[in-house]
């Protein structure tokens, strides 16, 4: 792994061991970047906007961005790789969303950027000289420099989704993957330089977050605006560090989502939807559901298909790391000692082969539990979810309101006229109806409370990575 500062690779700061999560191999090192180093980085963003990258017009900069695109399709396989050996998830996962979301990314901003409107009205002030009018109209200008921090979960998709409206917008951007999962940014950033984008305009860094690389980023007076996506507590951390420069953040944090199943539900279509929504990639999206909630009439029902399929679930990753294994089991612990049935799983699987030296846990069902627990308010970011009846829509409202969190939510039901009562109502940024993770680019994606601030997606993002500027001119 390198950093690449204003156009120039290079492996500055002490190297520490990157995992595998699927056998726990060290499988390369990494460079931890130093303050000096981020300051380069940061001097290089400015440089850039003061430079060629600044002079840049939408068009060029969409070109750019289809360049990007291209170059990160021509080396598909590369980044599925690459991805795959960062996190252990299954290889269809990487094929199917993470690398394609990626392209798509670039190629979306190129798109909205390209096409996006901008908004002037006449204004008429009675007793002017001169025609007494007065033409407003709207630009925007780049925020300057945008720190991008993304998370190990989706490396290279969350990265995109920040980088790709970045510089559509016109922005110089420091990115720092998470230390866990640095592959695909390095490879992005071999692309960037492959398709010979301005150098400063894009820079990436590796290192930890605390006291390291990421502290050091997100502190920098340079910095003139912070994309996150990651836990509330590192949120908040952040959020903290950028108040002594006043930088305007855009986060997308944890999530303790629920599922509402109510009783005219297709039993077994819920049943699936909840399975893909508690545990792909092993339950460490931020989208996933933790809390499930079933109309009483069908509880038992629904709660016995869950746990089957539960149990029979093969095609599973690993935690992201040891630690991360320890801590997911530490719930399970928690779950029992707090009263808990396990239905399905609780544990870490014997595989009999390499795996058994990476990081799994089993995919987990459980029950019974007071919404009191800590294993229902806290997010495990982990293969497991809670099972809890409900009578009528109020009580599941009630429910799924219940937290400290409100980033997602899930309705299955098959009464239409419900669906639009309950969703509307229901505290988080996004409410699925009778399907989960069905994306639109276009759309605003973010939460609520201890789930984040700001939107991206579409417009969204690109309004936060830019500045509306106000110009008046009397006629």
């Amino acid at each position: 792994m390198k950093h690449y500062v204003n156009g120039v690779f290079e492996t500055t700061g002490t190297p520490f061991p990157l995992i595998s999560p699927v056998d726990g191999r060290r499988t390369g090192t990494v460079p931890e970047a130093p303050r000096e180093v981020v300051d380069a980085a940061v001097a290089a963003a400015r440089a850039a906007l003061a430079g060629p990258w600044g002079a840049t017009s939408t068009e060029e900069r969409c070109a750019w961005m289809r360049r990007i695109a291209d170059g990160i399709e021509a080396r598909f396989d590369e980044f599925v790789a690459a991805e795959v050996a960062d996190t252990g998830k299954p290889r269809e996962l990487a094929a199917t969303v993470d690398v394609p979301r990626a392209i798509g990314n670039f190629r979306a901003y190129a798109d909205l950027s390209y096409g996006r409107p901008e908004r002037a009205y006449h204004t008429r002030v009675p007793g002017w000289s001169g025609t007494g009018e007065a033409l407003n109209y709207t630009v925007r200008r780049p925020l300057g420099v945008v720190a991008v921090i993304s998370p190990w979960n989706l490396p290279l998709l969350l990265l995109t989704w920040k980088v790709a409206p970045a510089l559509a917008a016109g922005n110089a951007v420091v990115a720092k993957p998470s230390e866990e999962t640095p592959s695909t940014a390095t490879l992005l950033a071999e692309v960037i330089d492959e398709v010979r984008l301005p150098p400063g305009a894009f820079n990436l860094i590796h290192g930890h977050g605390a006291a390291a690389a990421g502290e050091f980023l997100t502190s920098h007076p340079g910095v003139d605006a912070i994309a996150f996506t990651g836990e509330s507590a590192t949120g908040s951390a952040i959020m903290r560090a950028a108040a002594d420069h006043v930088t305007p953040v855009s986060f997308e944090l944890g999530g303790k989502n629920p599922a509402l199943i109510f009783a005219d539900a297709d039993l077994d279509e819920a049943v699936e939807g909840t399975i893909r929504s508690s545990f792909t990639h092993s339950g460490q999206i931020c989208l996933c559901t933790e809390r499930v909630y079933v109309q009483r009439p069908i509880f038992d029902a629904f709660t016995a298909k869950l746990a089957e399929r539960a149990r029979n679930l093969k095609d599973y990753g690993p935690m992201i790391s040891a630690e991360h294994r320890d801590k997911v089991l530490s719930y399970f612990r928690l779950a029992v000692e707090e009263g808990a049935t396990v239905l399905a799983g609780g544990g870490a699987p014997s595989f009999g082969d390499e795996r058994d030296g990476g990081f799994y846990v089993e995919p987990t069902v459980v029950t019974g539990l007071p919404e009191s627990a800590r294993t229902v308010r806290e997010e495990v970011f982990g293969p497991i979810c809670h099972l809890a009846p409900f009578d009528d829509e109020a009580e599941a409202i009630r429910l799924a309101n219940d937290s400290p969190y409100g980033l997602a939510a899930t309705v299955w039901t098959g009464d239409l006229s419900r669906a639009h009562r309950v969703a509307p109502r229901i505290e988080a940024g996004i409410v699925w109806v009778n399907c989960w993770n069905l994306r639109d680019l276009r759309t605003p994606f973010g939460g609520v409370k201890a789930s984040g601030i700001g939107r991206e997606g579409g417009e969204y993002s690109l309004d936060f990575f830019s500045e509306p500027v106000n110009v008046c001119v009397k006629i």
